[in-house]
């Protein structure tokens, strides 16, 4: 994969003469620009994971190396992480709903809760536009995911 740049390219790694290729879709989390670096992962693991369980066509085939142990299939594309204030979080968020694009979000109080049970709970208990975002990812056409991302910065 091309992690120089954050491009939606990808070079695959074969025997055969390598072709570029160019996606569709986009992949992007924003993170709210003041987490702590747990924090950052935490919420960036947690967003993707209901991309692949609603999405089947972002994740690729399973992998295997030379010796024939077989790994998880991960997403087939890029996943693009950007950051931003708590207002771009909220703009972000609102323009992903009113292009009625695939998300997640991650709020503030997730991180003082312990299971998935209790997660959704906080998340129901407020209303969309109270959700203290820490975090979201979009998927979609790549204008599409670029519109919903203007002024976010790539993440460090």
């Amino acid at each position: 994969m091309n992690t120089e740049t954050p491009t939606e390219t990808l070079t695959e790694m074969s025997t055969e003469p390598r072709s570029e290729i160019r996606f569709d879709t986009k992949i992007a989390v924003l993170l709210r620009d003041d987490l702590e670096t747990w924090q950052r992962l935490n919420v960036t693991a947690f967003l993707v994971s209901g991309l692949g369980t609603q999405l089947p066509e972002v994740v690729g085939e399973p992998y295997e190396d030379a010796d024939g142990t077989q790994y998880l299939p991960m997403f087939r594309q890029p996943v693009l992480v950007f950051e931003g204030g708590k207002e771009m979080l909220r703009a972000a968020h609102e323009r992903a709903l009113r292009r009625a694009l695939p998300r997640a979000v991650f709020t503030s109080d997730l991180f003082a809760t312990g299971n998935d049970r209790d997660n959704r709970a906080a998340v129901r208990a407020v209303g969309t536009a109270d959700l203290d975002l820490v975090g979201i990812v979009v998927h979609g056409p790549r204008n599409a995911v670029d519109k919903v991302l203007k002024g976010a910065r790539m993440h460090p």
